[in-house]
């Protein structure tokens, strides 16, 4: 008989929430780690982030939230980091090669490395020797906050071993609330979803300085071919762009009240400084962090990105808002 396959969940904010709620529904048994002593104190003994989503009930075993890190990677098939991307390095501080030899690396982190300008998966094989076939992606249009809500969402899980894709698909699937697929495109999900991110700021900061819908539809128009170009130029393999991986999950984030992103981007364009909207968020922005790193591969790439462009002149060179999407909306078509 097969052993029971367990899940290693990374993170303690509102998507590691809710892709723990999503397992735990389906009775899959896992272990769940986060910094926190006191938000691990309270999970276990009454089922719910007193942080994030409080709402969602999880139907977890006795002990299964852990600071431990070693214990929750220990014996798990799977490990899920939903750790923002720019504090991954510091989170895995103390993990081995070792300790992560023989396991499927699953990234629910929509953002790159910042220094090094990487991947999720790409920092995997270069610091931890995680071969390709072992590593997937949760991409995807889906909100922690309607999980929690059960509200029909849907994720791709993306990965070079269909096998694995498969059964970590069929460990998230749930016919109340979750539909999932697979594909093999693990970098394209990626990038998509770090670059989704930096147009859901500049969405934001549309809507701060007083754009409408109208503006709103054709710059989201706009970045998805953006996108569409990025992605044929730094990973070029056949796609379908108007996918939910991807077309989708940039609608939900531009769109959507939920958008940690957007909110971010509104902030910045109602005038607050960069500082002042992190310090005021809960939540880190990924997109924040992305922009650079796109900015820093473009620089070889030499993709003509003028949202993307127009979002890291406003975040890291102090430039006006009102001035520089001024001069994007000429660009617009």
């Amino acid at each position: 008989m097969e052993a029971k396959t367990k899940v290693a969940v990374l993170g303690g904010g509102s998507w590691a929430t809710a892709i723990v709620k999503m397992l735990s529904d389906n009775k899959v048994d896992v272990a769940w780690w986060m910094r926190d002593m006191e938000s691990v104190a309270f999970i276990n003994k009454f089922h719910h982030n007193p942080r994030y989503i409080p709402s969602a009930q999880l139907k977890l075993k006795r002990g299964a939230a852990s600071n431990d890190l070693g214990k929750v990677i220990q014996g798990a098939h799977f490990v899920v980091m939903a750790v923002p991307a720019a504090f991954l390095k510091e989170a895995l501080q103390s993990v081995t090669s070792q300790q992560l030899e023989g396991k499927v690396i699953v990234s629910a982190i929509k953002g790159m490395i910042p220094d090094e300008n990487l991947l999720i998966a790409n920092f995997f094989f270069k610091y931890f020797n995680v071969l390709e076939q072992n590593f997937l992606v949760i991409s995807g249009p889906c909100h922690a906050e309607e999980v929690a809500q059960e509200k029909l969402s849907y994720l791709t899980i993306a990965g070079v071993d269909t096998h694995h894709a498969q059964k970590f698909a069929a460990l998230l699937r749930n016919d109340r609330y979750m539909s999932t697929s697979v594909t093999d495109d693990i970098y394209g999900t990626e990038y998509s979803a770090v670059m989704k991110n930096i147009y859901a700021i500049a969405g934001g900061i549309a809507h701060g300085l007083g754009y409408g819908d109208n503006y709103m539809a054709v710059l989201v128009s706009n970045a998805i071919i953006e996108l569409k170009l990025f992605l044929r130029e730094v990973y070029p393999v056949r796609r379908d762009i108007k996918g939910s991986a991807y077309l989708g999950d940039l609608l939900v984030t531009a769109y959507s009240q939920f958008s940690r992103n957007r909110t971010f981007g509104n902030m910045v364009g109602k005038g607050y400084s960069v500082k002042s909207a992190q310090f005021e968020m809960n939540m880190v922005a990924e997109g924040y962090y992305a922009v650079r790193s796109v900015h820093n591969l473009n620089k070889k790439l030499k993709c003509d990105l003028p949202i993307a462009e127009t979002v890291y002149r406003i975040l890291y060179e102090g430039a006006s808002a009102r001035q520089e999407f001024k001069q994007l909306s000429e660009k617009l078509r």
